[in-house]
This record gives structure tokens, sequence and C-alpha cells, in this order.
């Protein structure tokens, strides 16, 4: 079972674009996006709701009518702003990754002050932090094999949102250590967040502890 952002990495460069210059490419057609409060709060509802049910059910189990029902919202409303289940995904998908960059980007004004092991907690926290925005990116991931497109561009979004982190605690990081370091602490980020989605584990706040652990020594070692 293909799951999310688990595909072979792929080379990172100096000159890669910002991770915030980097959209999702939708697999399907734009939904339409409303320009008023009323509408983008309509909107958000919507989304919520569709994160909740894809999360629950998954994707193909998941219905436009139990979507618009869990948003209090009448369907023809989700058919205005999303014509399809497809659409609606892509949305998705698009939402939960500009919000774990934006976390990631909130991180990087604070870096500096941070020392390696409250960096590293502070990584290990993001992925964590959206759980039930990350069970719906699972739900769409294994059951559409066409976002594996997606997929690939979140994670290298992802990694170049973690090496701006590194290089505003460490300046004088080079950028290609900055992008090798990214993915392995994506790797860790992704272990803390599986952790987490064990919450009955006895060993589960130790395991924790150790991974941050690890992940601050990671840091301050490649930083010294």
């Amino acid at each position: 079972m293909k799951r999310f952002m688990r595909m072979s990495s792929q080379k990172s460069t100096t000159d890669a674009t910002p991770a915030t210059a980097v959209p999702i490419a939708p697999s399907t057609a734009a939904p339409k996006m409303p320009s008023r409060e009323r509408g983008r709060a309509r909107v958000a509802a919507l989304l919520a709701a569709a994160s909740a049910v894809f999360a629950e059910k998954g994707y193909d189990a998941a219905t436009m009518t139990e979507i618009a029902a869990r948003a209090g919202a009448p369907i023809g409303s989700l058919y205005q702003f999303f014509p399809t289940k497809a659409v609606l995904a892509d949305a998705l998908l698009t939402q939960y990754a500009d919000a774990l960059v934006a976390l990631l980007i909130d991180l990087e004004s604070r870096a500096a002050a941070l020392s390696p092991d409250a960096l590293a907690a502070a990584l290990l926290a993001v992925l964590p932090s959206l759980r039930v925005e990350r069970a719906a990116a699972f739900a769409l991931i294994d059951a559409r094999p066409d976002m594996v497109a997606q997929q690939g561009q979140l994670r290298a979004r992802l990694r170049q949102a973690i090496a701006a982190v590194l290089r505003a605690k460490s300046p004088t990081l080079p950028a290609e250590r900055a992008a090798a370091m990214a993915v392995t602490l994506l790797q860790m980020m992704k272990g803390a967040a599986a952790l987490g989605d064990e919450p009955d584990l006895a060993q589960g706040h130790e395991a924790q502890a150790g991974l941050v652990h690890a992940a601050g020594l990671f840091i301050a070692d490649a930083l010294a």
C-alpha cells in the first residue's frame, strides 16, 4: 500500500524554487474559490468536513452527500465550489500542504533563538499537529494513484522548508548540506507522526523522546 510521502528521494539543488512558490499541481480542474468572507467560511467548513470524512471512511466510501451534511451545508453549495469529489480531494491535499509549509515558515522565523533540542522538538511536532488532515491525505494517496505527482511535490516543498529552517538557525550552513539534512529530518518527522498514530503504545512517550533526542544530536552535530 502506498503511503503519504514515501516515494523515492529526489535530488535537491541549491537553486531550488522556494517552498512557498511551489504549488501542488492539481490532477483535475481547479475548484471555484469565493471572494467574500462568508463564502470563504463556507469553503473552510466544507474542507474540514471532507477531511474528517475521508479520514474516517477513505476516499472511495466517502460521499459528497455525507460531506455536505457533516458541514451543515446544502449539497448544492458543495457542488458549487467543488464540482466533483476528485476536485475536492485535490483542494484538500493542497490545503494540507499549505498548512504544513506555513508551520515550517513560522518555525523558520524562530529558529535562530532555539537550541538544537528545541528545534528538533518543534520540527518533530509539525506532522502530528495535523493528525486528521494527515489521515485524510493518507486516504487520498492510497485510493488515487493519480496523486503520486502531488505527493512528490509536497515532499519537495517540505524538504525545502526544512532546509530553510536549518539555514535560519545557522546562516553559514551550505545549501547542499541543509538540503541533505532536510531529507533525514523529514524521515524523523514522519517517524514522530507514526508514533502519534499509536496513542495506546505503552512505550510511545519514551520512543518519542528518544526520537527528539536523536534529531537534536543530529542537528547539533551538523551545525557545530
